[in-house]
């Protein structure tokens, strides 16, 4: 695909994210008429939810008819363009439902498997984060480049999440236990979207969680390795994003903290 094709990729994402945004805008607040739950009792899904997917499927459908796509709440469509959009309609659900300001859509592209696009939307506080793969992250327009920050884990603020599943959070627990007295200290505000861009702005110095999907992070990968982090998955499917300096002291602490929880 051309660059000025990956540039029109780039302008439907966000077009596509505000447009969904100002769906989850509309809805905060309002009474719900219907709250589900997915895989555990705790994984909520709403109206919201659904209507926001609904719009970006609907005009995705219209306007890139042969590209895949790939939603939260249920969106599985193949293409034979090579392109393939991944859509988390409200990251952040449980926050949405109660009021809590972390929250957001996000759309990312991925082009011949490799992530390419990636557009997180802040509805909360109006911040749009944007990345075209070998062009940079932005923060409403504003590049975004990871430098300075914390030159160890001692120093270095931490964000993560936890599993649905009560038998992997308990999990979980341990190994933060583990992990909380090696680091300045821990964040949880709920959204994976938001932690990875929040790392690349600087908010947070690192961020890791397991058992994400694809459409948490797809477009968090791309904004935040274009804001200079390392991003990678560790065996248990974990994902760390990390400045280059913490990036492997990170990955091997959760390795044994790991370990220590599985008593190995």
């Amino acid at each position: 695909m051309r660059a000025g094709g990956l540039g029109e990729l780039l302008d439907l994402a966000v077009d596509l994210c505000h447009a969904a945004g100002r769906v989850v805008e509309e809805g905060a607040g309002r009474a719900r008429v219907a709250v589900d739950t997915k895989s555990t009792r705790t994984d909520m899904v709403t109206e919201v939810d659904r209507a926001s997917e609904r719009l970006v499927v609907e005009r995705l459908r219209v306007e890139r008819p042969h590209d895949a796509i790939l939603g939260e709440e249920g969106t599985a469509s193949a293409g034979v363009s090579g392109v393939q959009w991944f859509i988390d309609p409200i990251d952040g659900t449980t926050n949405f439902l109660y009021g809590f300001p972390s929250y957001a859509v996000s759309v990312a592209a991925e082009v011949d498997g490799v992530p390419t696009v990636g557009v997180v939307y802040d509805p909360v506080h109006h911040e749009t984060f944007t990345a075209l793969r070998g062009s940079g992250a932005f923060l409403d327009g504003e590049r975004l480049s990871v430098g300075g920050g914390a030159a160890d884990l001692a120093t270095a603020l931490v964000g993560t999440g936890f599993s649905y599943d009560a038998a992997n959070r308990r999990q979980q627990a341990e190994e933060l236990a583990y992990v909380l007295p090696a680091v300045r200290d821990i964040r949880r505000a709920g959204s994976a979207a938001s932690d990875m861009c929040w790392t690349a702005a600087g908010r947070l110095d690192c961020y890791f969680e397991r058992g994400v999907q694809p459409w948490d992070v797809a477009a968090g990968i791309v904004i935040a390795t274009e804001a200079g982090l390392l991003v990678d998955r560790l065996e248990d499917g974990t994902i760390v994003t990390a400045p280059p300096q913490l990036f492997e002291p990170l990955c091997e602490l959760l390795n044994r903290a790991r370990s220590r929880a599985r008593g190995e």
